[in-house]
């Protein structure tokens, strides 16, 4: 604990010159009482010793080690993963050598040390990187070192990557184009692959997934259904490919467009330049969206899910079939019961009206069999008594 020392204060005689001030003669203002908040990081600082019972020094301790805390969490933080290797790529003597004058070709991710990020590089990576690189290649760091004729061409080129980079829209036309994603274009896998494969399954999602996964950021609709895996349901997957078969891409091709020349000012070739621009920029959309459309029916004839689906509606098929089969052979005893008695009683039915029937004719033949020897007796008694005369006239 600190000690307290008292000690005296004599305050010094006033001079023998010394006399006090004249009155003014003005009013003074009434006195007005007035409320003061305490307020302040002394105040607060006041606080926090009285809580605590801390002296100046465990404060100052305290204030010091909570500081360094906030140090090393921020720096663990979302700010500090932005700045990791951020703006620190290599640089090979074909980046540095590049012509500003052919800032078209240059590729302006590598320029600030951006290659691992590309598209998914955010604004404030793009400033630490620019910040990075212009504290390194500042012509006023370069001034007057011997051999060095092009100090200042990659300072430049620094200059002009960050200039498209930071406009959202020739950003996008860069992206479009951007030339380290040709190769991957160029290499989809294909229906021989696939079917060729030692584990077909395994190596469809893991070939075609990254395929996917690249063409989704030129979508307009987000978020875009990726492929999934073997499981997804039938809905799931014919969701996938109806979005993809009607794909909204935003991807365009200004960026390609053949510049005017330099100090040309004919509107005819201005016209025919941007003429020629036009039906170069559908001509690729096209060929871009045919190649979308290759990919997605690659996938889908030989997607295993498809097959799989396939054959559980199949399965389904017959087992409604076999459950029908077996509902209506698989009837009950008392069901059988009942149409067998129906049966017996139709049929008894049936030989009850035959033989009715048989009675009924057997009575008219007995009828007419009656009638028709009454008609011969008849015949034989007049016969009998026809014959009679003649005899005796004899």
């Amino acid at each position: 604990m600190p000690t307290v020392i008292e000690l005296p204060v004599v305050p010094t005689p006033l001079p023998a010159s010394w006399n006090p001030p004249a009155p003014s003669g003005k009013s003074i203002s009434p006195l007005v009482e007035r409320r003061l908040l305490p307020a302040g990081q002394a105040y607060l600082a006041h606080v926090r010793r009285a809580v605590h019972n801390l002296s100046f020094e465990e404060h100052d301790k305290h204030a010091e080690e909570e500081r360094r805390r906030l140090e090393a969490l921020n720096g663990n933080g979302a700010g500090a993963e932005d700045d990791l290797g951020v703006g620190d790529e290599e640089e090979t003597e074909d980046l540095l050598s590049l012509d500003p004058k052919e800032w078209k070709k240059q590729d302006h991710y590598a320029v600030l040390g951006l290659s691992h990020l590309r598209y998914k590089a955010t604004e404030e990576q793009i400033k630490i990187a620019h910040r990075k690189k212009v504290l390194k290649h500042h012509p006023d760091k370069k001034a007057g070192v011997a051999g060095d004729s092009n100090d200042d061409a990659f300072f430049k080129c620094i200059q002009k990557a960050y200039e498209v980079l930071t406009n959202p829209e020739r950003r996008r036309q860069f992206d479009s184009v951007d030339p380290y994603y040709d190769i991957f274009e160029a290499d989809v896998p294909t229906a021989a692959q696939v079917q060729k494969a030692k584990d077909p399954v395994k190596f469809f999602f893991e070939a075609f997934g990254p395929v996917f996964e690249r063409e989704a950021r030129f979508s307009r609709k987000q978020p875009v259904p990726m492929l999934g895996s073997y499981d997804d349901p039938k809905e799931v997957v014919e969701g996938f490919y109806d979005f993809w078969y009607n794909f909204d891409s935003w991807r365009s091709f200004e960026y390609l467009d053949k510049e005017v020349n330099e100090g040309s000012d004919n509107r005819d070739d201005k016209r025919y330049t941007e003429k020629k621009n036009k039906a170069e920029r559908a001509r690729r959309k096209k060929e871009d969206t045919a190649r979308l459309r290759g990919i997605v029916d690659t996938a889908l004839s030989v997607d295993p899910r498809i097959k799989r689906i396939r054959q559980e509606e199949k399965e389904a098929r017959e087992a409604k079939k076999k459950s029908k089969g077996g509902q209506v052979n698989g009837q009950t005893a008392k069901q059988k019961a009942e149409e067998e008695k129906r049966k017996a009683e139709e049929e008894a039915k049936r030989k009850e009206e035959e033989e009715k029937a048989a009675r009924a004719e057997a009575k008219k033949a007995k009828a007419a069999a009656a009638n028709a020897a009454k008609k011969a007796r008849r015949q034989q008694r007049a016969a009998a008594e026809g014959g009679s005369p003649a005899a005796d006239g004899a």
